[in-house]
Order: structure tokens, then sequence, then C-alpha cells
């Protein structure tokens, strides 16, 4: 029923399920393309007892599918080498492709990061401190270390001291503090990582450019809409563009028509600061945080929990062109007598809405329509099996982004969901 080529994106500010989605799309898919981010995001896929938390590997490493990493990540190779090792020590050996364009995150990005965001003090951004908004700073400024600069030495030697000296100006200029990197330690460490990695560079743009009508093709997306650096809650966000039509310019291929799989976790939640409307600060807050098990697969920060936001998921529709819904983690809210979704944002007392702004954001009141509380019992095998308020809970969502469902997770398993034939 899904048509290929596929974009995974969240809806919401990330961590919807992605990575159990795209899972369960790369059964049937040739390539899973992981297009944006980096090492800041998680994605957990859960395969009958076995768990498994990827960071940089796409999640169609479980199903043995060639997984692509494209020009637009920004790459840690110390991650992506541990990565790589876990899974093989579990008997997954995995078929990589790294794109030589792709930028490279280095010590003194991690440095940058701890330093920028600790002396922002009560402006805190809320970053994972894993290097990644520096090592997007060195892409758009022109001095980034890619990975085909990694394969070459001299290169590489070149490029690393000049920016060593850049960021040691930075670190004790600027934020006064001392720089204990050692450039001799890292050109060393890092030739070594090449060494490793080298067998997977290959050109990501050509062959999903040459395969993309031969091959079934699925685009993986790292952080939500609402982390997008362009249209996200600013300056709360990313560094990358999550939405789907980021997938072009970082995979680079040309503008097409693609299916888009919006991930729409059945509540809302976001890790960090910044505003959150819809936000849950009582009892059933904490009860869904941990029914959900709700804390980052990346830093184990506990996310902040609230209703359904509805006014958020019609601007994410419209940024992303959704073309169906994957609603996930619905079985955390059975059992609730009620719920809620947001449905109306007033500002001045006039209905507005979704704000360009967190100032705006920030000014405005959130209306909520009321559901029936329901039960999910992790066994229902088809839409028409669950409860009726839950259907009706489904529908009401589908008919207010006039948009339908085509997948619904009760669970963290892959047995644990429901494919509902849809009309496109």
């Amino acid at each position: 029923m899904f048509k290929y080529p596929i974009v995974v994106v969240g809806s919401q500010w990330g961590d919807e399920a992605k990575g159990k989605v795209t899972d369960i799309l790369a059964k049937d898919a040739d390539y899973v393309v992981r297009y944006q981010g980096g090492n800041n995001a998680g994605h957990t896929v859960v395969v009958g007892e076995d768990v498994f938390k990827l960071h940089l590997i796409p999640s169609g490493a479980i199903h043995k599918k060639k997984c692509l990493i494209a020009n637009g990540v920004v790459l840690d190779p110390k991650v992506l080498i541990k990565e790589i090792d876990a899974l093989e020590k579990r008997g997954i050996t995995i078929d990589l492709m790294i794109d030589p364009l792709t930028t490279i995150i280095m010590p003194y990005h991690n440095l940058l990061d701890g330093i920028s965001e600790a002396a922002l003090k009560d402006k805190k951004i809320g970053t994972t401190k894993r290097g990644i908004g520096p090592a997007y700073e060195d892409k758009y400024g022109r001095r980034a270390i890619r990975f085909i600069d990694l394969l070459n030495k001299d290169i590489f030697r070149k490029k690393l001291h000049e920016n060593v000296e850049i960021k040691k100006k930075i670190v004790e200029k600027v934020y006064n503090q001392e720089f204990e990197l050692d450039e001799e330690e890292i050109y060393d460490e890092y030739s070594k990582l090449a060494e490793r990695l080298k067998k997977h560079s290959g050109d990501v743009s050509k062959i999903v450019y040459d395969n993309i009508d031969k091959k079934k093709i699925v685009f993986e997306s790292a952080q939500g809409t609402f982390l997008d650096i362009a249209y996200g809650t600013y300056p709360y966000v990313t560094s990358s563009h999550p939405i789907s039509g980021g997938l072009f310019p970082d995979v680079g291929i040309p503008p097409r028509k693609l299916d888009v799989i919006a991930i729409v976790k059945a509540y809302t939640t976001r890790v960090g600061e910044g505003p959150f409307l819809a936000e849950l600060h009582d009892e059933t807050g904490e009860k869904i945080r941990k029914v959900g098990h709700e804390f980052g697969t990346t830093t184990g920060r506990p996310r902040r929990c609230g209703w359904l936001d509805l006014v958020m998921l019609k601007y994410s529709a419209r940024l992303n062109g959704f073309t169906s819904l994957a609603i996930t983690k619905l079985d955390v809210l059975s059992g609730l007598d009620k719920l809620k979704a947001a449905v109306k944002y007033t500002m001045d007392e006039k209905e507005v809405n979704f704000p360009l702004t967190i100032e705006q954001l920030e000014k405005c009141k959130v209306e909520y329509k009321e559901f029936s509380g329901f039960t999910i019992t992790g066994k229902e095998k088809s839409y028409d099996e669950l409860d009726d308020n839950a259907k009706k809970y489904l529908e009401f969502i589908e008919s207010f982004l006039d948009v339908s469902i085509s997948i619904v997770s009760i669970g963290p398993k892959r047995s644990e969901t429901i494919i509902r034939e849809v009309e496109k």
C-alpha cells in the first residue's frame, strides 16, 4: 500500500518513534537514507525482546538493508564506529555507504558546543553538546573537514591545523578558557578512524539519483519539524532541516513527488528549552512520561509531556506535505478517563495560526477539545478492533488535518502495529 520513494518525517519536536516506523517500512525497501542531523538524535527499534538504539546508522540496518548516510548529516566517526561494532557483536553486518561530502564532527566541535551553551546561562538552547551546531557552523562557514578530506592525509593535516588555530583563539579570547586539545593527537586518532571507515565512502547522491525509480527507497530524518532551523521554534531548534523538502539538497537529488509519512505521537513531547503551549505540569503529564518511557535515547533527559497539539500539526502538514499519518504510542494514553487535544490558538482574543516567533507563541492561549478515554490492550490486529473511543480520537485527528492515518502503533514492538489501507 505504500508507494516508494517514501520520506519519514517527525511532525512534532522529535521523539515520535520514527525509528520504529522506518524499520517497518524498511522491510520491503532496498535503500534507507539518513539525510540530516547527527548523533544528537536517537532511534529505538524493538524486535521481539531485542532493543536497538541507533544514532547515526539508518533504521534499515536491522533488516540488513543498504544504509546510506547523505551529505546533509554531520558525522562523528567515533560514534559511528561504536555503533557498527555494537551491531556486529549482535550478528548484524552493516551494508553502509557514506557520502564523501559529509561534514565530520571534530573534538573541538564538542568542546565549543559545551562552552557556548554554558555561556548562555539562563538562556540555554538545550543542546545535546554533541558538537552538532558548531559542525554545521563550519559547514556553512566553508571551513568544514569533510569525509573526503579525512581520507587525504595532506589535506586533512592542512585543514585541521587551520581549524585548530581558529578554535584555539575562540576558546581563549572569547570564552577565556584554556584550549586543552592537542592537534597531533587529533590528527593521529582521526587518521586511524578514516582508515577504518574509508571502505564505506561512496557517492550517495549518484546512487540515489540512479535508482530512485528502480529501487524502493526510504528517506529518514533525525529530528522533528519544530526543530527545523528555519521553521521551528527558533532559536530552540537544531541546526539543519528535518522537514521533507530538506532531503533534496541534503541528499543531492532534484525535487520530485514523494510519499510523506508523518510520524505523529498520540500526545506531544519535547526535550530541552522553549515554549510548549500544550505542556502538562500535573500528574497526568508525569504519568504519560512514566508509561511512555519519555526519556531521551541520546541523553537520557526527561521529556516534557503534553496533549496532542493539532494547531502545530496543521502547520507541520503545510511545511511537509503529509500524504499519510503514522500515529505512534496510542497505547500510552490507554486508561486515562479523559484526554484532550489543542484545536485553537488565540492571541489578543483573535484566533491565529501557529505563530512565526516564540515571542508571539508565548502570548497565545490554547483551547482544547476533550475526548472520552479508551483502552488499548496491545493485542488489536486491525483498525476495526480498536476501542470505539480510540477510533473517535483518531478520526478527529484525520478530519482536523485532512490527512488519512495509514499506521497505528499500539506498542514498541514490530508486531504491535496496525497497517491501515487508505485511499491516496
